[in-house]
């Protein structure tokens, strides 16, 4: 079947997310047929390098088998079950190895990123009110934060066009300065600015700390925000203030975590324990919707009681599907078999190194976390999103810059040839453009 067959009938019956529809009468979607590897092939087999990880949840490749393997194994055995009344060993076992990787206790699953914020924010707040602190019903997050586009998590999210047409339906919130690097004074270090910001921080929650449940925040890397990068000195501080005036911390890794940020979670390299971690995207490997909150053996014996009405009554069909728990625990087996983390490093050594040919360029704020790489383009250009998209999409790479950043955050299984490609490519790209 012809690309054009398929942009047709997409056009004709498919809502994309994200996305302005009319703006596909002169750019057209990409019809996807398969994937491999780093690679996308669409219907006529041209072939795209994954730069994105599609949204940053592939983090084995398209077409990975030990992961298909997995799925398939299921298959055949139990492919879903409700889970309230019932349990089934993948989701135990995907529970108890969450738990040893977080130094958290129970799990509740859900589909995707917004419902774990979602259910983040719930849990927090009902632990409030069985604790008889009803009043502390407030939230607070950073500037330029995104949580999701659900309601809840939708309130805690900084960012303009995502949020402002629903304020009407939004509960209020207040943001804390961001630490992104970037913000900080001339002469200014990342750590000095990341330690202003938290104390800005700790002015706000010891006046508010009674009317304050959490703050959720994005460990290391605020990626909607342009890949927004800080000094972990602020996740101690953080979590020092979350301690000292009862207020708890929700660690947002659904993007970050499983390896992006050079840790297995971004947590980690402050050495701090969140009170809620969110995880999604990569939890599958790119395979199946999946998420999960992990909260403390502390908030989790507050809800258990003999009154319903002290258990956390949130539900969602798919919770805890078989299917996409094991494609998790297959993911996690790779993260062990392959010491991914390590080998990651030496990667990220490679690509960081790799961009340097990219300076000549008028760019600033080139960095890196981990697995996650970025630059800021200097330009004015109102159009240059698109440019650069459609641009990239014609030489075989998919980039899709969030504003003026340019970032890289391909599958962990990148090899250094394709990596020369990526780079390569972008700097021909960038040329063409500034």
């Amino acid at each position: 079947m012809s690309n054009n067959s398929l942009l047709n009938r997409s056009l004709q019956s498919v809502w994309h997310p994200c996305t302005q529809m009319k703006l596909h009468e002169n750019l057209p979607l990409v019809p996807i047929k398969r994937g491999e590897g780093v690679w996308l092939y669409d219907a006529e087999d041209k072939r795209y390098l994954d730069v994105v990880s599609s949204w940053w949840v592939n983090l084995f490749g398209h077409n990975n088998p030990r992961i298909k393997e997995a799925i398939k194994q299921q298959l055949d055995t139990l492919e879903h079950v409700m889970l309230a009344g019932f349990t089934h060993e993948p989701v135990i076992a995907l529970s108890e190895k969450l738990a040893k990787l977080t130094g958290l206790g129970h799990a509740f699953y859900a589909s995707d990123g917004a419902s774990a914020t979602e259910i983040a924010l719930k849990m927090s707040f009902h632990y409030w009110r069985n604790a008889s602190k009803p009043q502390k019903t407030k939230f607070i997050s950073l500037q330029n934060s995104y949580h999701g586009e659900t309601l809840g998590a939708l309130a805690v999210t900084d960012v303009a066009i995502f949020k402002d047409t629903y304020a009407p339906l939004l509960m209020q919130s207040a943001q804390m300065p961001s630490p992104d690097f970037r913000l900080a004074e001339a002469g200014e270090s990342a750590e000095g600015y990341a330690l202003r910001c938290a104390d800005v921080l700790e002015s706000y929650v010891s006046k508010h700390s009674h009317e304050v449940a959490a703050f959720i925040i994005e460990p290391l890397v605020q990626c909607a925000a342009g890949m927004a990068m800080y000094h972990p000195v602020y996740l101690r501080r953080a979590r020092e203030i979350c301690t000292k005036y009862q207020v708890h911390l929700i660690a947002d890794e659904i993007a970050v975590g499983f390896g992006r940020t050079g840790t297995m979670f971004a947590c980690e390299q402050a050495k701090v324990t969140a009170d809620f971690i969110c995880l999604s995207k990569g939890i599958t490997g790119g395979y199946l919707p999946l998420s999960a909150v992990l909260t403390t053996d502390k908030i989790y014996q507050v809800f258990y009681h003999d009154s319903a009405a002290r258990g956390f009554l949130h539900s969602h069909s798919y919770t805890g599907n078989p299917l996409a728990c094991s494609a998790a625990l297959a993911t996690l087996a790779i993260f062990e078999s392959d010491n991914i983390i390590n080998e990651n490093r030496d990667k990220s050594a490679f690509i960081q190194h790799s961009m340097q040919v990219l300076t000549d360029l008028e760019i600033s704020h080139l960095r890196h976390q981990g697995m996650i790489f970025a630059f800021d383009v200097k330009t004015k250009d109102l159009q240059f999103v698109s440019k650069c998209y459609q641009l990239a999409m014609l030489h075989g790479l998919l980039l899709r810059p969030i504003g003026n950043v340019v970032y890289f955050m391909p599958p962990y299984t990148i090899t250094e040839e394709q990596i020369g490609f990526m780079i390569s490519k972008t700097l021909l790209i960038l040329r063409d453009i500034l």
